[in-house]
């Protein structure tokens, strides 16, 4: 793929991936060994963890139109080679987690998905993006099991850093659902 065109985005913004159960079939073990590639790339590579996430879904049946998807997220790799996360050693030592959702964008279940990233100051230390285990019945319910399953993982790390002696009283969660925020607050 190295005479390739560049892309700017690993995947399209308007185009939803499904089964595509019509579609022609390719080799799945190919397939299988390059979303491996791309999932060893999600730990440095935070921007795309959603769209490898989703071609990784369909890795037992894929399609001519998964492999497309999946060949675009090498195009994006080749086109930002030299992108890369940057750390300094001189910042303050907070922690922080950002929560989003979509709402039933999955074709196949019309399930959810959640995503999630985590600093401690400036530091992108923890990124996620994982298919709800329900099915909701509102963004605001959707964002909402994002923002719980985001203070799990706030509450994991803050267990992980009390071991090492870090203590923090408040622990700052972002989400943009005023919705979602009014039923945390509901202590029903």
């Amino acid at each position: 793929m190295e005479t390739c065109d560049p892309v700017g985005t690993p995947m399209e913004i308007k185009d939803k991936l499904d089964l595509d159960k019509n579609g022609t079939l390719v080799d799945a073990t190919k397939y299988r060994s390059m979303i491996g590639a791309l999932m060893y790339l999600t730990s440095s590579r935070p921007n795309i963890v959603h769209a490898t996430c989703l071609c990784a879904r369909y890795q037992a049946k894929p399609a001519e139109k998964h492999l497309k998807e999946v060949k675009r997220i090498f195009r994006y790799l080749w086109g930002t080679v030299n992108m890369g996360l940057w750390y300094t050693k001189d910042s303050c030592f907070e922690l922080t987690r950002f929560s989003d959702a979509d709402y039933g964008r999955c074709k196949d279940t019309f399930k959810s998905t959640s995503s999630g990233t985590q600093f401690l100051g400036e530091k992108l230390v923890g990124w996620s993006s994982k298919k709800q285990d329900c099915t909701t019945l509102s963004t605001a319910e959707a964002k909402y099991v994002s923002l719980s399953a985001c203070c799990a993982q706030v509450l994991w790390m803050r267990t992980q850093l009390t071991d090492y002696g870090f203590h923090f009283n408040k622990i700052h969660i972002y989400c943009d659902s005023k919705s979602a925020i009014a039923i945390s607050y509901n202590p029903v």
